[in-house]
């Protein structure tokens, strides 16, 4: 059971209404998580225009789940789990793609370098070694897209302790962690 309130998008007005409808919108439901973070209209405000700013980036959709997954399996976020891997199959990416995700791998090395040094950032709570970044680095991974990462591991440490913290109920296809 959650330990906050779940606000029906029907129940509310104004701002918090006003994202609620983008948000319902743009999934064709209102989550779980969203619901529960609209008992804060400036939580709402910031995780939404988060996303939205996030994904305007220059990640895409794909490479932006493959970190989702990675943070969110790390962290035991089944909630987050559940619906990057749900997302990231809209995205395109496979099973496979998505379960290798899960513990930082990626057939591309590149991608796998990304993935280790988000994986590094959670671990290390921002503390990373020169390794993974200078892996990231050899990898291509420029001044901008290392800062980007960053922002999107914040992102994924704030939904995921939404959802652990707060007991938000999974209403996405359940994956299992690995």
């Amino acid at each position: 059971m959650s330990h906050v309130s779940l606000i029906a998008r029907t129940d509310t007005t104004g701002g918090t209404r006003e994202l609620l409808d983008q948000i319902d919108g743009a999934f064709g439901t209102t989550p779980a998580m969203f619901r529960a973070v609209a008992n804060s209209p400036a939580a709402l405000r910031s995780m939404w225009g988060s996303f939205t700013a996030l994904g305007e980036g220059t990640f895409g959709p794909a490479l932006t789940e493959l970190i989702a997954v990675a943070v969110a399996n790390r962290n035991s976020c089944e909630y987050c789990l559940a619906a990057h891997t749900g997302l990231g199959r809209k995205a395109g990416l496979s099973a496979d793609a998505l379960a290798a995700a899960q513990v930082g791998d990626a057939d591309d090395p590149r991608t796998a370098a990304l993935l280790g040094l988000a994986l590094e950032l959670v671990e290390q709570r921002g503390h990373v070694d020169d390794e993974h970044v200078e892996r990231a680095r050899a990898q291509g991974w420029t001044d901008a897209e290392l800062v980007e990462l960053v922002a999107h591991v914040a992102l994924n440490l704030f939904t995921n302790y939404v959802n652990v913290a707060l007991r938000v109920p999974v209403d996405f296809p359940v994956v299992a962690l690995r």
